[in-house]
């Protein structure tokens, strides 16, 4: 994998990014569908929704809607028993941090993945979408607002505001077509082993090696890697 940078781009001060099939190397809903016996219908949806050829709300609350009636224990089961992060996950973000870089992990996927998925590679913070639940179960239902492509630019502007940069000392990664507004409106705009509508559109790819090519991208050498 390479990247062609202006020599001035230099290290990012935020880095933002999705989770699903990015960070971590599975779609959690997808996952969680495998428990009700409806991974293959749910990831058909994901999957073409991923590549922009669905309306993402749209899709998010049919395959949520399919969902209803799931056990809560269903989602530690699938956290615990599926979810991994994707190499170098880690090593990017403990990387930027010690750099004084701001990460966020941003997910249209939902909380009670991305506080453990942001916790294990170490991000300082994350949102995502919610579960509605009925104390027992999924009722089918998805928390609004739903956080989807333009909520991600959002987040991306706020987070950077808050840290007094402009959207040029941002990094963004992603794989999806949700992700291509906040992609293209970084500094530096990663696709990972994304959909074809996402990397062609995209500032640089990473399509062979992991997610360690996006500090190389920066400007940092191996020596300085952390985590």
């Amino acid at each position: 994998d390479t990247a062609v940078l202006p020599a001035a781009s230099g290290c990012k001060s935020l880095l933002i990014s999705d989770m699903d099939s990015t960070i971590i190397g599975q779609e959690c809903l997808d996952e969680l569908a495998d428990f009700a016996g409806l991974k293959a219908e749910v990831s058909a949806i994901t999957e073409r929704a991923m590549r922009g050829e669905l309306d993402f709300e749209g899709a998010l609350t049919t395959r949520v809607a399919m969902l209803k009636g799931l056990g809560l224990d269903a989602l530690e089961q699938a956290y615990s028993e599926r979810i991994t992060l994707n190499p170098g996950a880690k090593t990017l973000v403990e990387t930027m941090k010690a750099d004084g870089a701001e990460t966020v992990l941003v997910s249209g996927g939902f909380t009670y993945f991305t506080s453990r998925v942001a916790a294990a590679a170490g991000f300082h913070t994350h949102r995502g979408n919610t579960l509605v639940d009925d104390g027992k179960a999924l009722t089918g239902e998805v928390g609004r607002p739903i956080l989807g492509r333009e909520a991600k630019l959002s987040a991306l502007d706020e987070f950077a505001a808050a840290k007094g940069i402009g959207r040029d000392e941002v990094i963004a990664l992603g794989d999806g077509a949700n992700d291509l507004a906040m992609i293209k409106a970084s500094g530096l705009g990663i696709a990972y082993h994304a959909k074809p509508v996402v990397a062609a559109e995209a500032h640089a790819s990473i399509e062979h090696t992991d997610l360690r090519a996006a500090l190389f991208f920066q400007g940092y050498e191996a020596s300085e890697f952390l985590g």
